[in-house]
């Protein structure tokens, strides 16, 4: 019988960290092009999108809201930082799970971190394709809807359209954004009329084969595309290609803020305690749950230890200084957005172009898309590189076909074949499927992954205090436990179908293990060969 609780030795761990020559990944990256890698993971087009919904929970207090969320990713943040120093390979939460709670646990985090990248990375691909549209609507290029989104989202859309134009139609008083407006939008799109239907597959417009509509998201497909090309050449170029896209998005955020303050009111802060948290803590805590999966993402720059120059060093200043960057930045934001636009105004659905648009500034708005842009860009990178990083950790364990997922290009020093697959993947799903119910599960994912991490920090300094450790989480295990806590709340918060999703999502992967994994894994053959 196999041992599912079997770990993998933490000598046979370093050694492998030290390997080097074309079959291993190339050591490329500094701490700099680590911090830009984690700016690149976090901050997408969310900063520009999720601040709307959260003032409505928080008020101005939205403020304290991004401070919580930030403090919240801050305890799983430290317990990242402290593996990724003392055991610098590319499996990131696999790795650190195998070497504490077992190749059973392991492989339910490897195959969990799937869902967080790669289904993550189709969820951006098709957002990137939303303002990829925006973008082009700004220079007067329109794409027919079949062919800038999936069939059911493209339908989704018309109808959408359709509905918005006939809520106008309804009541002239209604401000489009507001929450009224919306409402009426949702009553429409419910009622699902005749008028409606016919109107939205007018609009629509799909070609049809074998007399079914088809429709198929070719920006995302593209886009995705582009990105696996650029990993597939090297690191380095990677790198210095996220760095470019980190620079112009960063630079848009610095706009809005800069700009954006020479519009603020104090007045719509508020003059006391009630009026700057109107719903007091409780909503500053609803506001802090929303906007949380705006920090997701730093964990990424754990994937790339295998191709850091001073891992023990730089990575653990990589993870936390990107969070910190990125925290900052969202308060910053945050208090720009409340300031301008009284709290109960703030549009929901594009709130930063909104309060822009509000005050005449019509071509702010068209750099927040650019900024929305390549915000996306830099996250898609990031998620496909740290999906390709894991999966060759898992294949060089064999726990994956090795040929497959840990071959190493001779020239570009990169898992190319598992760069291809993975996507193409992204790709197809991206451009065919109505992604945003895999966005979900996506979030579940990557806070399981977050709690492990902070038990396996625990763990491990029970049965191997004396393993040297380049960087400490300081205060444990008070900050592993508030990781574990604050983590497993959101996971709680996400309710019952997400839930029901991860678990199928859970049983797929012990099929796979029990009939390929556990029978090639190094580690049991180890095992079997000692007589353990």
């Amino acid at each position: 019988m196999p041992n599912l609780l079997a770990r993998k030795p933490l000598k046979t761990l370093m050694e492998e960290a030290g390997e080097t020559g074309e079959h291993s990944l190339k050591r490329t990256l500094g701490v700099v092009q680590l911090t830009a890698l984690g700016v690149g993971a976090v901050i997408g087009a969310g900063i520009f999108v999720m601040a709307g919904l959260g003032a409505h929970y928080a008020g101005p207090g939205l403020m304290l809201s991004f401070v919580l969320s930030g403090l919240g990713c801050a305890f799983a943040a430290l317990c990242y930082a402290e593996f990724a120093a003392m055991i610098p390979l590319a499996g990131s939460a696999y790795t650190y799970a195998y070497a504490t709670l077992g190749e059973i646990f392991a492989w339910i985090i490897g195959w969990d971190l799937t869902l967080e990248y790669a289904m993550g990375a189709s969820t951006v691909s098709s957002g990137w394709s939303n303002h990829f549209i925006e973008l082009l609507d700004i220079f007067n290029i329109k794409m027919p809807l079949w062919l800038a989104y999936d069939h059911w989202t493209g339908l989704r859309t018309a109808q959408g359209v359709i509905a918005r134009q006939m809520a106008q139609a309804s009541d002239g008083s209604l401000m489009p954004g507001t929450q009224a407006f919306l409402e009426k939008v949702s009553a429409i799109t419910a009622a699902g009329s005749p008028e409606l239907m016919q109107r939205a597959h007018e609009l629509l417009n799909a070609p049809q084969i074998f007399g079914v509509e088809i429709g198929f998201n070719l920006p995302a497909f593209l886009i995705a595309l582009v990105i696996t090309a650029i990993l597939a050449i090297g690191i380095k170029e990677s790198a210095q290609f996220n760095s470019l896209i980190v620079v112009i998005k960063v630079a848009v955020v610095l706009f809005v803020i800069g700009l954006g303050a020479s519009y603020i009111h104090k007045g719509n802060w508020g003059s006391d305690w009630s009026t700057f948290a109107p719903f007091g803590f409780s909503g500053i805590g609803a506001g802090a749950a929303y906007i949380f999966f705006a920090y997701i993402g730093f964990d990424a720059v754990s994937t790339t230890a295998q191709e850091a120059k001073n891992p023990q060093r730089d990575l653990p200043i990589g993870i936390i200084a990107s969070l910190v960057i990125c925290t900052v930045l969202y308060i910053a934001v945050a208090a720009v957005l409340t300031g301008m636009v009284p709290w109960r105004d703030v549009n929901i659905e594009a709130p930063i172009a909104r309060a822009f648009l509000d005050v005449g500034l019509t071509g702010a708005s068209h750099v927040i898309t650019v900024g929305a842009l390549a915000g996306l860009t830099s996250v898609m990178l990031v998620m496909l590189l740290g999906q390709t990083r894991v999966l060759y950790s898992m294949a060089k364990d064999g726990l994956l076909p090795t040929k497959v997922f840990a071959e190493i290009h001779p020239k570009f020093r990169t898992p190319w074949k598992n760069t291809i697959l993975v996507g193409l993947l992204a790709a197809v799903v991206g451009s065919l499927t109505p992604i945003d119910d895999i966005g979900k599960m996506v979030n579940i994912g990557t806070l399981l992954a977050f709690v492990i991490v902070c038990i396996a920090v625990m763990v491990l300094r029970r049965t191997d205090p004396a393993q040297p450790r380049p960087f400490r989480t300081p205060w444990v295990p008070f900050v592993p436990i508030m990781g574990i806590l604050f983590n497993g709340y959101m996971m709680y918060k996400l309710g019952w179908l997400n839930w029901a999703r991860l678990i199928i999502w859970l049983a797929i992967g012990l099929v796979v293990y029990f009939t390929y994994g556990q029978k090639h894994s190094k580690v049991q053959a180890a095992l079997a060969r000692d007589g353990k």
